[in-house]
């Protein structure tokens, strides 16, 4: 069994630390790419993830070029942008979600998109505006440590790292010492939105982070698309995170039911999708 260490870290307390200290296994993570399918549809899919029982729920930030995403995610980031997305509107959107949820919400943003908004005024939005955490996939650990650790701790904002099947030992131990939050582990070295079964190369990989010491719980992601797959996942971790999957079913419902952004088309399409995976 994985080492529970994590559970004795005296950290900063925020809704993701309360999470993980209530509940050990089965954690569901799903992605979202806020303002997708429609401009306003973000409030909606959140609240209606978290009516259906999902445990966090990640808000991406849309980019122009996200690096770490597949043609799913790298989609609706592109039709979020047209729909008029933005920071400012992204966190005004958040703060009516926190005015009526508890759900613990984390961001997941490139490092260019808070040096443009200017990182002290970034990290502040998010603590006044209930942001619990940040994954950012192209911040260096050793950027953050030098330049902007003491800023995260300031505003009590945690950090989540993601180690791959070729981190290091050595960098995995460095990684996990910077998070603050959960330690993200990258099923597969490829970008999101693969689908295939996880394969035995996968499973070693889960055996291998299983037994180590982490001092943070872990999230499996990239692949993880249905029952079997969060299952399987959540035997060798804390729990996982779906994204590709729920954009996808997003986007079909979207699509038959052409709906302007909010109402049962989203209620529907997020307890039908969550039903099929706890």
């Amino acid at each position: 069994m994985q080492n529970q260490n994590w559970q004795k870290t005296k950290l900063m307390e925020n809704k993701i630390t309360s999470l993980f200290k209530n509940k050990e296994q089965g954690i569901l993570n799903v992605y979202v790419t806020a303002g997708y399918p429609h401009l306003e549809s973000t409030i909606d899919v959140v609240l209606a993830l978290e009516k259906a029982g999902v445990d966090i729920v990640e808000l991406g930030m849309p980019y122009s070029d996200p690096l770490a995403d597949g043609e799913t995610i790298q989609n609706s980031s592109q039709i979020a942008l047209k729909n008029g997305m933005h920071l400012d509107l992204l966190f005004k959107q958040v703060k009516e979600i926190r005015s009526r949820s508890k759900i613990p919400l984390v961001l997941m943003g490139y490092y260019n998109q808070m040096i443009q908004y200017g990182i002290d005024q970034f990290l502040a939005t998010c603590q006044s505006h209930g942001i619990d955490a940040l994954i950012i996939p192209d911040l260096p650990v050793e950027i953050y440590e030098k330049h902007h650790r003491e800023q995260f701790k300031k505003y009590g904002m945690s950090m989540c790292f993601l180690i791959t099947p070729e981190t290091s030992d050595e960098r995995i131990v460095k990684m996990d010492e910077m998070t603050n939050g959960f330690v993200y582990v990258v099923s597969q070295s490829s970008i999101t939105g693969k689908t295939a079964d996880i394969s035995k190369q996968q499973i070693t990989y889960f055996e291998k982070i299983k037994n180590y010491d982490f001092k943070n719980p872990t999230l499996i992601g990239f692949g993880i698309h249905d029952k079997k797959s969060f299952d399987q996942a959540c035997k060798y971790a804390n729990g996982a995170i779906i994204g590709s999957a729920f954009i996808k079913a997003l986007g079909k419902s979207m699509e038959e039911f052409s709906s302007e952004g909010s109402g049962p088309f989203i209620d529907d399409t997020v307890r039908d999708f969550i039903n099929k995976i706890i």
